[in-house]
């Protein structure tokens, strides 16, 4: 719920040719320049922030992931050394009482 206490103030200084520019895009889609500007700022920002932070798959590459998921590789030889080496350095680190990539202990049911 937006109430007084919760609104904040933009400003922005521009040139007059902007500023003209503006006033008649907001005067075609009958809005005040202030609503013109803050709903094309607001649109311009979701698309940025979903450009941002959504992957989009084709059916193809959804399909692979999800069949790596059910069916996942068995490690190759490299993988396994390193994973042999990380285990020795939880051992040294006093951390080998807690299985590798936990936070907190398991509670076995």
């Amino acid at each position: 719920m937006n109430t007084p206490g919760n609104r904040d103030r933009i400003t922005n200084r521009v040139p007059q040719t902007v500023a003209i520019k503006l006033q008649e895009a907001a005067d075609l889609t009958g809005s005040t320049l202030n609503q013109f500007m803050v709903q094309a700022a607001l649109e311009k920002a979701e698309k940025l922030i979903a450009r941002e932070k959504i992957i989009y798959f084709s059916k193809n590459d959804a399909a692979m992931i999800i069949n790596l998921l059910d069916k996942p590789a068995k490690p190759n030889a490299a993988l396994v050394r390193a994973f042999e080496r990380f285990k020795q350095r939880e051992i040294e680190n006093g951390n080998e009482s807690r299985p590798a990539g936990a936070n907190t202990p398991s509670a076995e049911v």
